[in-house]
């Protein structure tokens, strides 16, 4: 495969997830912590380094703007849950210590 063919199939791929996640707001970013190791906080965070490794300027707000689909704090206000006392118990459980 060709690496303009690659960088199409792993573009598509994030679009798909993003909106999926976007789909999903039931699905809260301490849950995709727990489970997966990553949330969209980390795939702003992922998108703003790859913007700053091409040279392109981005604000983390443009980043999260770019995976919540609104600023992020509208996102907060319309869907995020406050974290239960299990959520953050089960998240402590999966970090390691330092």
């Amino acid at each position: 495969m060709d690496q303009q063919t690659q960088t199409e199939l792993e573009a598509a791929a994030f679009r798909r997830l993003v909106a999926h996640l976007d789909e999903r707001k039931d699905v809260q970013n301490i849950d995709l912590m727990i489970l997966a190791g990553f949330c969209r906080n980390c795939l702003s965070k992922w998108y703003k380094a790859s913007a700053d490794d091409q040279g392109v300027e981005i604000s983390y707000e443009e980043a999260c703007e770019q995976v919540y689909g609104m600023p992020y704090s509208e996102w907060k206000k319309q869907h995020q849950q406050s974290a239960t006392p299990e959520q953050l118990a089960a998240f402590q459980a999966t970090q390691k210590p330092k």
